[in-house]
């Protein structure tokens, strides 16, 4: 008789481990649409994957997605992301993901725009362990937006933002090949070398064109010349040139 107790009591513990497990949520599911050439949009993705989203990825570019799902262009980014009904912008961390999901907001979602270095995908040392600070916003059903979690980042010394009116010609020159050109979107991708004036090293990266007319000067494939500079909290390119 003991034994058989044993027995049945071992069987409901493992009956009741496994109701315990089934009950346990999925990972949630993420699609991301981005530029298949950016590499921070990379880092980012595999960021939510190591914390445990399923992770859906179409390398068609964000701009078009971003419009359709309702996010105004003022907060875009690199890289647009839908995630149980919200949109997230840009390099937002898991964790913010997670406080979303959890206390569901009446919004549209989170936006960090721009490409703020320092954020999650644009950080560690190949940008110098450098940290700037920025906002993650929470863009409201009707376009106006407040701050979901600041990050006051950290000081290195290493970058002073220019001024967005800065003259291109002021600004030292870099050379990269054009991995992609999007002129309906007013972007180029970029495999480019070190851009001083943002403390930048070398790494593949989409880009704003300060003039759209820029971008009908080269193409994929092409070496180039280029300045750049952030302009509104985003990567701008000045002045572009096929290099010589």
């Amino acid at each position: 008789m003991q034994r058989r107790h044993l027995l049945s009591a071992a069987i409901g513990l493992s009956l009741a481990a496994s109701g315990a497990f089934a009950q346990t949520p999925a990972p949630p599911a993420l699609q991301v649409w981005k530029d298949p050439n950016c590499g921070c949009c990379k880092d980012w993705v595999e960021l939510m994957r190591a914390d445990g989203f399923q992770v859906q990825v179409f390398d068609t570019g964000n701009t078009a997605v971003r419009q359709r799902l309702g996010l105004p262009a003022k907060y875009g980014s690199c890289h647009t992301a839908l995630v149980g009904g919200y949109v997230v912008e840009g390099h937002v961390a898991a964790s913010e993901i997670r406080r979303l999901l959890a206390e569901k907001p009446d919004a549209i979602g989170l936006a960090v725009p721009g490409m703020p270095v320092g954020s999650p995908g644009m950080d560690g040392p190949v940008y110098g362990d450098r940290r700037d600070a920025y906002d993650v916003l929470l863009v409201q059903r009707d376009g106006s937006s407040r701050v979901f979690q600041h990050h006051a980042g950290a000081a290195t010394g290493g970058f002073k933002p220019t001024s967005g009116d800065a003259v291109a010609g002021a600004l030292p020159v870099s050379e990269a090949e054009v991995r992609k050109v999007d002129t309906a979107a007013g972007k180029i991708t970029l495999k480019h070398g070190e851009i001083r004036n943002l403390d930048m090293p070398p790494m593949t990266m989409v880009f704003q064109a300060r003039d759209p007319a820029l971008l009908g000067k080269v193409k994929a494939g092409d070496k180039v010349r280029f300045t750049a500079d952030k302009v509104n909290g985003a990567y701008t390119v000045m002045s572009l040139e096929p290099a010589p």
